[in-house]
């Protein structure tokens, strides 16, 4: 199988993620006589279209309007809301309603839909002709993910790629209690071992209470990673081994990071609490523990959850309405860490190498979803080869001006370039401070692409080197006995990993954790996945 190709740093010249704009002219396109508008009599295609949304697309979108006036088409947008969008689809799908342009947020949902005969194949003739600019997006930047969305040999779904998760989680310290310390930020299992216990005993915060800790449970899988697995997460995580996939919860290097786990446990540096997590409640990525200055590591939430004030600059419009570079601003995890403790700082470091210099820290799936093609589009001619040029043009359109304006709205209007290289635009007023009015306005209803702007938050993430050291799920579409199985599973996991860092199970009954999981549905998953990964890497 190939190995994912490091995302190429572009800046906003078109392939940028979900583009929707002020259409101008279709550039020409092999296929674009038999479909441009302009020499064709046949009448309006009416097209319903599915896409991420916070916001309804509103009755008299503007960007809407604009294409459906190019593509001499009618676009109908579902408007379902991203947080109940499985739910509220599969209503549609049993009344008998399916979309032209078929989101399939959950991969896994690709084989059932296809199941239920909602979707359509998509030739490979059509795909190169009519969406050459995805398929080059793919081919170029994600090589790996080219056979990604085929059943049984025919394209059901075009995978959608997110390039920002090139970065890794990071591996986050409290910079002022490392200062106090005398410690620098660790590199090895050892150093991290020396800094969790002055953590816990030699009093970092200065109030003269013992009420501090080294960890919680996002830093154990800093441990995990160095012995190159990952197990707190929400998913099963699969790893590459002699040709094939193992689940890594069951690795017997993992008994070996747990004799370290438990033997922090027992000795009270790390956080007695982890079992329920660092987050409290609100927004799922903030570290509680950590901000509440109870802990002093952690792994939690993505690169721009951990913006410290004046860590880059961005554009930002003065009082004149003039676009400038100011520093920016304190974010999430930091925001709200300095408001508690306003002396406290922070500081990246990699992950710890372990013995045989293993090192990694969570990093989320590159596949994020499919677009597909409801069943119904192949009923009327030309109906599929219009959606595929009309996904093509606002989700991969080369012209920059284009581009900007078919995600953000119309220039001058809604957003401006920020300079006269065409790199950044910035957001005019009232739509900088409007949640979401991109949806309202029906702009970004393309798909996301695996070519990763070069904004400016995604440029110091890479200086961070968080497009290393990260591990990856190895299995990133579900298989069915995966899906019927992974709950279940999942819970066994957590459940034998707690009680045997908590001391509640003996270390040497690993080898009885590892049969009962396969015993409750982990064999048949295991067999399923490497029969899909296979398929993958012939």
């Amino acid at each position: 199988m190939y190995m994912y190709k490091r995302l190429m740093l572009l800046p906003l010249l078109g392939l940028i993620c979900g583009c929707s704009g002020q259409p101008a002219s279709l550039s020409s396109a092999p296929g674009q006589e038999l479909l441009d508008p302009s020499v064709s009599s046949a009448p309006k295609l009416k097209i319903s279209w599915t896409m991420h949304q916070n916001l309804p697309v509103a009755e008299d979108a503007v960007m809407v309007r604009e294409l459906e006036q190019k593509f001499k088409v009618d676009l109908e947008f579902w408007n379902l809301p991203n947080n109940k969008y499985e739910s509220l689809l599969d209503q549609r799908l049993v009344q008998g309603s399916i979309p032209d342009l078929f989101r399939v947020r959950q991969t896994q949902d690709l084989l059932k839909y296809q199941q239920q005969g909602v979707l359509a194949p998509i030739p490979e003739e059509l795909l190169n002709t009519y969406a050459p600019n995805i398929l080059k997006a793919i081919r170029e930047n994600a090589p790996a993910y080219q056979q990604y969305g085929r059943i049984n040999g025919a394209y059901y779904g075009i995978p959608v790629i997110n390039p920002t998760n090139i970065y890794r989680v990071p591996v986050v310290y409290r910079q002022d209690w490392l200062d106090k310390l005398g410690l620098k930020v660790p590199d090895t299992l050892a150093d991290f071992e020396k800094f969790i216990y002055a953590a816990t005993n030699e009093d970092p915060d200065g109030n003269g209470i013992r009420d501090t800790y080294g960890l919680s449970q996002e830093g154990m899988n800093v441990v995990f990673g160095a012995f190159g697995q990952m197990v707190f997460t929400d998913q099963l995580y699969f790893s590459r081994k002699d040709q094939g996939l193992v689940i890594g919860a069951l690795e017997p290097d993992m008994q070996e990071a747990l004799r370290y786990l438990r033997k922090w446990y027992r000795d009270g540096v790390i956080d007695p609490e982890f079992i329920t997590g660092e987050n409290s409640g609100g927004y799922k990525h903030l570290s509680h523990a950590f901000i509440n200055g109870r802990i002093g590591m952690t792994s939690m939430g993505n690169y721009y959850h951990w913006t410290q004030a004046g860590d880059y600059t961005d554009w930002k419009l003065d009082d004149q309405k003039a676009a400038r570079l100011v520093p920016v601003e304190a974010m999430f995890n930091v925001k709200e860490l300095t408001a508690k403790h306003p002396q406290a700082k922070i500081a990246f470091g990699r992950p710890v190498s372990g013995p045989d210099g293993r090192r990694g820290s969570k990093a989320y799936d590159m596949l994020m979803s499919f677009t597909a093609i409801g069943a119904d589009a192949t009923q009327e001619p030309g109906k599929l080869e219009k959606i595929l040029q009309l996904l093509d043009y606002v989700s991969a359109n080369p012209d920059p001006d284009e581009a900007a304006s078919l995600q953000y709205g119309i220039q001058g209007t809604h957003w401006d370039w920020a300079g006269t290289d065409k790199k950044d635009i910035i957001l005019l007023p009232p739509y900088n401070h409007k949640f979401s009015y991109q949806n309202t306005i029906g702009a970004g209803i393309g798909m996301t692409l695996p070519i990763l702007p070069a904004g400016r938050s995604e440029q110091w993430a890479a200086t961070l080197g968080l497009d290393h050291d990260g591990i990856y799920n190895a299995l990133e579409v579900a298989t069915p006995s995966l899906i019927r199985n992974s709950a279940g599973l999942i819970n066994l996991r957590d459940q034998a990993y707690i009680a045997f860092i908590t001391g509640e199970r003996p270390l040497e009954e690993f080898g009885e954790f590892v049969e009962e999981f396969l015993a409750a549905g982990g064999a048949e998953v295991l067999a399923e996945a490497n029969e899909s990964y296979k398929k993958l890497d012939p």
